[in-house]
């Protein structure tokens, strides 16, 4: 997490904590607010598909602060569990993917834009496996300049403002770079 976010959490945790006890309250647990975001990004990622960028973008949003949620409910009211995190983890990468491939898929016709989809799907997932990775042989390694919420970030403010294909280049670009930071630091701490 860049160090920007990471100040940023606190505040935003702080700010939503009326939220998450009202969540709570009315019996919403952390995986219902899981399946939610997955949801959401799912109807976002049909908007893309049919090119309504705007419309994506901020039902994207929607599905983000699902899974921003989810964490700061199961943290606040103990509702940890390893299931909510193998859940959790699993339906980012489906979040990782959906809205970037119908990006791909609605610039079809251009292959060049095609590709840049695709790899930036390739390098996000590199991204959350070689931390993953890592973290498997007792390397904490959640280090580089672009992780889920930057890439979440650009994504939705990308379509927002209607620039879908910088938002792309965007987020290959910082993904590969992390990947490359990861794998440096992977091998600079695993000896």
């Amino acid at each position: 997490m860049s160090q920007f976010i990471k100040q940023l959490k606190p505040a935003f945790e702080e700010a939503a904590l009326p939220v998450v006890k009202l969540l709570n309250r009315i019996g919403i647990t952390p995986n219902i607010l899981t399946f939610l975001g997955v949801v959401f990004v799912g109807i976002a990622s049909f908007f893309i598909y049919k090119g309504e960028f705007f419309k994506g973008g901020i039902i994207l949003l929607f599905g983000n602060l699902c899974d921003a949620l989810d964490g700061i409910l199961a943290r606040k009211f103990n509702l940890n569990s390893k299931f909510g995190a193998f859940f959790d983890s699993l339906t980012d990468r489906i979040s990782d993917f959906l809205p970037i491939i119908s990006l791909g898929l609605y610039f079809r016709e251009n292959e060049y834009i095609l590709m840049l989809s695709a790899f930036a799907v390739l390098f996000s997932f590199l991204v959350s496996y070689a931390r993953a990775r890592a973290e498997g042989l007792g390397i904490n390694c959640n280090v580089g300049v672009m992780e889920r919420t930057e890439r979440s970030a650009v994504l939705i403010l990308s379509l927002l403002t209607n620039l879908p294909v910088a938002g792309l280049v965007i987020i290959t670009v910082g993904a590969a770079i992390t990947t490359i930071q990861r794998i440096f630091y992977v091998y600079k701490n695993s000896n």
